[in-house]
């Protein structure tokens, strides 16, 4: 079992930067591919970015590739996104996830996910 609390939303102006933080507790951290949902109000949830095991490997959405980074630290037992160049279609609801063990292979479909943050909100003004 893998608890994940996410920090770190808030409202910024378009152009403008957030990094979100999840910290991890519980089972071994470094055993799960992660990754970073959003949903807005009235869509479905939609991935954003995923890290394989040592964070060697990542994978984007094509609307956030080239402004948003994904990272992982193994030691300190958290994931992050750096946000920059914020647009107002960025705001949501963002997720960090832990994959099922199944596969380590970063898959973009919630439903390969087991394990889930509560969510930090995300509000870019225009």
């Amino acid at each position: 079992q893998v608890q994940l609390v996410e920090s770190g939303g808030g409202l910024v102006q378009a152009g403008g930067s957030l990094r979100l933080s999840c910290v991890a507790s519980g089972r071994f951290f470094r055993e799960y591919v992660m990754g970073w949902f959003r949903q807005a109000p009235g869509k479905e949830r939609e991935f954003v970015a995923g890290i394989n095991l040592s964070g060697g490997s990542t994978y984007y959405a094509d609307s956030v590739k080239g402004r948003f980074t994904i990272s992982r630290d193994n030691i300190k037992n958290t994931l992050s996104l750096e946000m920059n160049s914020l647009k107002p279609e960025d705001t949501a609801v963002y997720y960090c996830a832990a994959q099922n063990l199944a596969t380590v292979v970063i898959t973009i479909t919630p439903d390969m996910y087991d394990y889930w943050g509560q969510g930090t909100q995300v509000t870019v003004s225009s």
